[in-house]
């Protein structure tokens, strides 16, 4: 086989160090991380735009994020339009259409909605910037993702590139 053919796990062609658990160090991407330690890693890493991140921390990322955003949109469309009343009056000969006002518990899960965006925002960057260099690209693509939604998702789909592992800072302050 060539050598851009090859088939290669990223963890054996970088050198990947682990601990006694088999957990990488923080800095280093975490290939085949389950779901839990993948979303426990995003928190770890909040604001961490340096070191890489493997396809699976993006993508178990990307599949929480979109699970708790799709629940709380669910749940105020539905007491939305559940409490959605609308109906003629007739005031002094001119019929007017009312409608009822939207209930609070709706504004409740809008603030959650909005809570949950702005606690996850720079995270959700940093994950992103990280993703980039793992596949041996500037992080500053991933501003990309900010205008063209579906860049995120390309960008996502790249393969791990060995070379990336020069945006790896290893010392012992992460």
């Amino acid at each position: 086989m060539t050598e851009s053919t090859q088939q290669w796990t990223p963890a054996e062609q970088t050198g990947q160090s682990t601990g006694a658990a088999g957990v990488p160090p923080r800095w280093a991407p975490w290939y085949g991380i389950s779901f839990p330690k993948a979303i426990a890693r995003f928190f770890a890493k909040y604001a961490t735009f340096s070191g890489r991140a493997s396809r699976s921390e993006f993508w178990w990322w990307f599949l929480a994020n979109t699970i708790v955003t799709g629940a709380l949109v669910t749940i105020g469309a539905v007491i939305r339009l559940t409490t959605l009343n609308a109906r003629t009056v007739d005031y002094y000969g001119t019929a007017y259409q009312v409608v009822d006002p939207v209930p609070p518990i709706f504004w409740v899960v809008l603030v959650l909605l909005v809570l949950w965006g702005l606690a996850t925002l720079v995270p959700s960057l940093a994950l992103g910037w990280r993703r980039l260099h793992d596949a041996n690209l500037s992080g500053a693509l991933w501003i990309i993702a900010l205008f063209i939604g579906v860049a995120g998702v390309v960008f996502g789909l790249l393969p791990s590139n060995p070379q990336g592992a020069r945006y790896d800072r290893p010392d012992t302050s992460r």
